[in-house]
């Protein structure tokens, strides 16, 4: 693996925030509220402790989230989208449909101390890129017009993921501004995707504990570059739970602070602050994870960095690098 980069190990924190958005093809409001009770107020309850701690971190919001409101499936910033989607996108405000419209707390993490950095995921809708009536017009309408929803509500994104890490049309991201976006982890595990071999490797790497990878910047084309996630938050609903402890999660956190302190590579966790509401215990194990993370920092032994500051890091000083 490659050396020599860093000073010190870096790690990353990036969060895919995107309430139902993320369901639409899945299940309805009703289903997600029972599945991540207090969902809502997990993001805000998630930037009290990155503020307390004096962490930066990367939040990738789906667009539609920061609009005022909308007309739903019939708002013209849907044109072109799938209607298998955006038909089951309900009209509305943040009042009147706060799971699928945040502005309020868009605003907030704008303003937040540190400041945080805002990226976007995926695009307006969440439309996943790899859809079959996605090509590469619609994917482009979809991202178009999820940086245009963005820019309205005060943010120019630089950084992106892909719903789900359906990785596809990268040269479209610095064409809209993307300098920076997150690729897949680079274990079999992940590679396996959505598989019964793939829930295998990923349940037997937590029932052992195994040291999530430390991860390096790759330069994919002119103006853009990737890093990597080294590992998601396992789910910690109750039926994984009996499988696994709670505890397993903040052992792994720890063991990947630990190999890229050794590696002065990147350490990049990440999540959906909805799944932190899977278990009552979900926050106090969130807590586990930052005490160790800003213990490290407070050491000198970590710095903690958002995606896009790393991205700028390796253009100023890296600008050629390929891993």
């Amino acid at each position: 693996m490659s050396r020599g980069l860093f000073d010190r190990g870096i790690a990353t924190l990036s969060f895919d925030t995107e309430q139902i958005w993320g369901y639409v093809d899945t299940f309805g409001e009703q289903q997600f509220s029972e599945r991540y009770p207090g969902a809502i107020e997990a993001h805000d309850r998630l930037l009290d402790r990155l503020t307390n701690g004096n962490v930066r971190a990367t939040w990738f919001v789906v667009g539609a989230m920061t609009l005022p409101g909308s007309q739903g499936g019939r708002d013209e910033r849907m044109d072109g989208l799938p209607r298998s989607w955006t038909s089951k996108v309900p009209a509305g405000t943040e009042n009147t449909a706060p799971l699928w419209y945040r502005r309020s707390f868009f605003d907030r993490l704008r303003h937040a101390s540190p400041k945080q950095e805002i990226g976007l995921h995926g695009g307006l809708a969440h439309v996943v890129w790899d859809h079959p009536e996605v090509n590469r017009e619609v994917a482009e309408r979809e991202l178009a017009q999820g940086v245009r929803a963005m820019k309205e509500a005060g943010v120019t994104p630089l950084t992106f993921s892909h719903p789900r890490e359906r990785e596809r049309y990268h040269d479209l991201l610095p064409k809209y501004g993307i300098h920076c976006y997150r690729s897949r982890t680079p274990t079999l595990a992940f590679r396996l995707g959505r598989t019964l071999a793939g829930a295998a490797l990923r349940l037997a790497d937590e029932m052992r504990c195994a040291v999530p990878p430390p991860v390096w910047p790759v330069r994919k084309m002119s103006g853009l570059w990737t890093v990597p996630a080294s590992l998601f938050l396992y789910p910690i609903g109750q039926s994984r739970n009996r499988l696994v402890s709670l505890q397993s999660r903040v052992q792994r956190f720890r063991k990947g602070i630990e190999a890229a302190v050794r590696s002065k590579g990147v350490f990049h966790y990440c999540f959906h602050p909805d799944n932190l509401t899977e278990s009552p215990d979900g926050f106090s194990m969130l807590d586990d994870m930052l005490e160790s993370l800003t213990r490290a920092r407070d050491a000198g032994d970590i710095d903690i960095s958002p995606m896009g500051d790393i991205a700028a890091f390796m253009e100023r000083n890296h600008p050629q690098y390929v891993n």
